[in-house]
C-alpha cells in the first residue's frame, strides 16, 4: 500500500527559515576585503638653514697679572681682601719704606752739593777766559777750568739720576695692581722678607669681564668649511659670522653672546687642530677661568637646505640611511639617502629627495615599497598644529 505525504503549511514555513540561516552563513563566512593602509607625509622643500658647529671650549681670563716685588724688602702689610675685585692702581702690599726714604734724602743731598758747585766752576772759567786775552794765565789753566765746571755738570746730572733711582724704589715700596680684576690668595702675609722680581708670585690677578673662550677646531673642519663656501653650498651673506653662542656644563644657554675674535694660523701637532679664540661679556661673574663649555660657532647659512624629520630615517641591511615616499598614485617607494649631519629633531639630507617628494614620516611599520597607502599630512605631537613639512627657522644648532 503506498502512501503520499502531503507536506503541512507549518513545515513549509520552516524549511525556508532554514534555507535563509544557511545562506546567510555561507555570506558571514565571506573573507572582508582588505582596508588601505594610512601614512602620515612630510613633503620636501627647500628652505634656508643657518647651520652651526658645536665645538668644546674652555675659558680663559682676559688678562693675568702675577704680582712680584720690584725691591727688596720687609712686607709690613697686605692691603686686600684675598678674592676681592680690585681696581688698577690700588695697592696690595706695603713694603718698610724706610731704607728707600733714607737713600732718596742721601741722593738729593748729593744732587745739591754738585749744584753748589757748578756756579763757581763757571765762574772761574769764565774769568780764566778774560785773563788768556792779557796773558795773565796760561791756556792750560783755561782748559783746566773748562774741564771742572764739564765734570760738575756731569755729576749734577748723575745725581739727578741717581734721585729719580730712589724716587722709583720709594715707590715700589707700594706694590699696587696693574690691572683690574679678581685678585686670588696671597702667598706671603705680613713681616715676609720679599726679593726683587722672587720667582714666586705674591698673588695673581685676572680680569674676567670680558673673558676669553678657547675653541679648538680640527683641521678637516676647517678645510670641508672652506670647500663649502669656495662651492657656494654655503654664504655667509646674511649671518653674523663673527657671533659665538655658549652653552654651560649643566647644559644651559648662556646669555650673552660672544664674538669670535681671531683663528690660529698654526696647526697643533697632537691634535691636528687650530685655536679659535672668542671673547665674551662676564659682567655677572658668571665664566671662571678654567670652565669647560661648548661654543656653538656660526658656519654659513644654506639657501637650498633639506630638512625631514629623524623618525623618517631608517637603515638598510649594509646601515645605509634610507626612506620611504609615497608617489602620485599613493604607492610606496624606497630611496637611498646622503645624510650631512642632525639639526635639533631633524636630518639635514645633502641627497636623494628632491622639492616635492611626500617622506613616510609615521606608518612605516605596516608598509613596504609597492604598497598602496592613503597619505595624510604628518603633524608633530610635540608641536601641535605645525607640520614638519614647512620650513624651519634659521639658527637650530648642527650637532
Amino acid at each position: 500500500m503506498q502512501l503520499n505525504f502531503i507536506p503541512s503549511r507549518t513545515t513549509l514555513v520552516a524549511l525556508a527559515c532554514g534555507l535563509t540561516l544557511t545562506a546567510c552563513n555561507r555570506a558571514s563566512n565571506a573573507p572582508a576585503p582588505t582596508p588601505v593602509p594610512e601614512v602620515a607625509t612630510v613633503r620636501v622643500v627647500r628652505q634656508q638653514v643657518l647651520l652651526t658647529t658645536e665645538l668644546p671650549g674652555r675659558t680663559a681670563p682676559y688678562c693675568i697679572a702675577e704680582i712680584r716685588p720690584q725691591v727688596n724688602g720687609l712686607i709690613q702689610k697686605r692691603l686686600f681682601t684675598e678674592g676681592a675685585d680690585v681696581k688698577a692702581g690700588q695697592e696690595l702690599y706695603q713694603i718698610d719704606p724706610a731704607p728707600f726714604q733714607a737713600a732718596l734724602d742721601n741722593a738729593k743731598a748729593a744732587l745739591g752739593r754738585a749744584e753748589a758747585n757748578l756756579p763757581a766752576g763757571r765762574a772761574r772759567a769764565d774769568r780764566f777766559r778774560k785773563a788768556l786775552a792779557d796773558k795773565a794765565v796760561s791756556q792750560q789753566d783755561l782748559d783746566d777750568a773748562d774741564a771742572a765746571v764739564k765734570q760738575a755738570e756731569a755729576d749734577v746730572r748723575y745725581f739727578q739720576a741717581t734721585v729719580e733711582t730712589a724716587r722709583i724704589n720709594l715707590e715700589y715700596a707700594h706694590v699696587v695692581s696693574p690691572i683690574s680684576g679678581r685678585i686670588g690668595t696671597s702667598t706671603v702675609t705680613d713681616g715676609a722678607i720679599v726679593t726683587a722680581y722672587q720667582p714666586t708670585a705674591l698673588a695673581t690677578i685676572q680680569q674676567l669681564d670680558p673673558i676669553y673662550v678657547d675653541v679648538p677646531q680640527s683641521t678637516a673642519d676647517l678645510l670641508r668649511l672652506q670647500q663649502r663656501l669656495v662651492d657656494g653650498r654655503l654664504t655667509r651673506e646674511g649671518t653674523n659670522g663673527n657671533q659665538v653662542r655658549l652653552i654651560l656644563g649643566d647644559g644651559t644657554k648662556y646669555p650673552l653672546a660672544g664674538a669670535l675674535q681671531f683663528r690660529d694660523v698654526s696647526v697643533d701637532p697632537t691634535t691636528a687642530s687650530v685655536i679659535l679664540r672668542a671673547v665674551f661679556p662676564n659682567p655677572n661673574g658668571v665664566l671662571l677661568p678654567g670652565m669647560f663649555v661648548r661654543a656653538v660657532v656660526q658656519e654659513g647659512v644654506n639657501a637650498q637646505a633639506v630638512l625631514i624629520p629623524q623618525q623618517a630615517v631608517s637603515r638598510d641591511p649594509k646601515g645605509n640611511p634610507v626612506a620611504l615616499i609615497v608617489d602620485a598614485n599613493g604607492k610606496v617607494g624606497q630611496c637611498k639617502l646622503t645624510l650631512d649631519r642632525a639639526i635639533g629633531d631633524q636630518w639635514l639630507v645633502s641627497s636623494g629627495l628632491s622639492p616635492g617628494d611626500r617622506v613616510v614620516a609615521e606608518g612605516m611599520q605596516k608598509v613596504r615599497p609597492g604598497t598602496v597607502v592613503k597619505a595624510i599630512p604628518f603633524v608633530d605631537v610635540e608641536k601641535p598644529g605645525t607640520n614638519t613639512g614647512n620650513p624651519a627657522p634659521p639658527g637650530a644648532t648642527a650637532q
